[in-house]
């Protein structure tokens, strides 16, 4: 298949012309790795490219209107797509189900033992429509340590298929998964190609979005992701208001720091907090450039990933942050 048509696979990834290099060259050449590691900053692109990269490994290289539609709506039979779960009601709950039905959990989802599981079942069988089973894991740094060393066993022993994993934190994986991965790395998009995403998408027409008029945490706290700056923007527009006009100026004494921290983890989930602690970094690495404050806030953030109590951690950092 000539270059040129495995190229067209890509045309619609912006700003990543190293990974689509790589990708396109190892379906030219045919040489599919067992594993790979798409590692960037979230939402720059890398679940489109996994999508593009499994359409060419199906069509030898060429573009398939058909297998993109079904890879899409991950309905291939010899596709199995990963993403980090909710446990609700005895459940697994796909965070995208979960961001659609409404259901909040104090907990930040995982890739559990379970998933890794049913990936070791999916390769053990013959592949029915193509030459190798294909799997996809979403946030693989969010696996616990049971999912971690159940997926280091399936990729010494991938059997017929290939796994790309996907992550913003590869730095989060044990060295020894990441050895056995060939690394396609990501890029944060630039001021041009950002807008160039957004204008495909149509986000800014219908959310009436504009660079000029939106603030700028949320253009920073995007870190060059068109995925962060969207799921940021639509966050920030559901956000509590007073909550965000509250938190900018620290409290003034300890009643005001107790009420403060009662207000935000009365009204906001975990993953809120966690986007809140996020936002307020950015405000005040703007304003004035705190870094004790700002260091406060990344302890604030293991605390709360530590399962300690969110109203006492709130309460301790806010009375650290009185002013006298």
């Amino acid at each position: 298949m000539p270059k040129e048509d495995s190229e067209k696979l890509f045309d619609d990834l912006i700003g990543q012309k190293t990974a689509v290099e790589l990708l396109t060259a190892a379906i030219t050449k045919k040489r599919i790795a067992p594993a790979y590691l798409f590692a960037g900053p979230q939402g720059v692109g890398q679940c489109l490219a996994a999508q593009r990269f499994l359409e060419g490994l199906i069509t030898s290289g060429s573009p398939s209107l058909r297998e993109r539609v079904r890879l899409r709506k991950l309905n291939h039979p010899d596709l199995i797509w990963i993403e980090p779960t909710y446990l609700h009601q005895g459940n697994l709950i796909p965070k995208s189900l979960a961001q659609k039905e409404g259901i909040k959990k104090r907990n930040p989802p995982q890739i559990r033992l379970e998933q890794i599981r049913s990936i070791q079942r999916f390769l053990g069988k013959k592949p029915i429509e193509t030459n190798l089973g294909m799997v996809v894991i979403e946030a693989v740094e969010t696996m616990n340590e049971a999912a971690a060393n159940a997926l280091l066993k399936t990729l010494e022993e991938p059997g017929n298929g290939s796994l790309i994993l996907i992550t913003s934190r590869p730095e989060k994986l044990l060295p020894t998964i990441r050895s056995r991965c060939q690394k396609i790395p990501f890029s944060r998009l630039n001021y041009d190609n950002l807008k160039k995403v957004l204008s495909k998408t149509n986000f800014d027409q219908t959310n009436h979005f504009s660079f000029e008029s939106a603030s700028k945490e949320i253009i920073n706290l995007s870190n060059g992701s068109p995925g962060a700056l969207i799921d940021n923007f639509q966050t920030w527009k559901e956000f509590p208001e007073d909550i965000l006009i509250r938190i900018k100026t620290p409290p003034k004494s300890p009643l005001d720091a107790l009420s403060l921290a009662r207000e935000v983890t009365e009204n906001l989930d975990l993953e809120q907090q966690l986007w809140l602690i996020n936002w307020l970094q950015q405000y005040i690495w703007s304003e004035d450039m705190n870094q004790e404050l700002i260091n406060q806030l990344e302890t604030l953030r293991r605390y709360l990933l530590s399962f300690i109590q969110p109203r006492l951690a709130w309460e301790v950092t806010f009375l650290k942050s009185i002013r006298h």
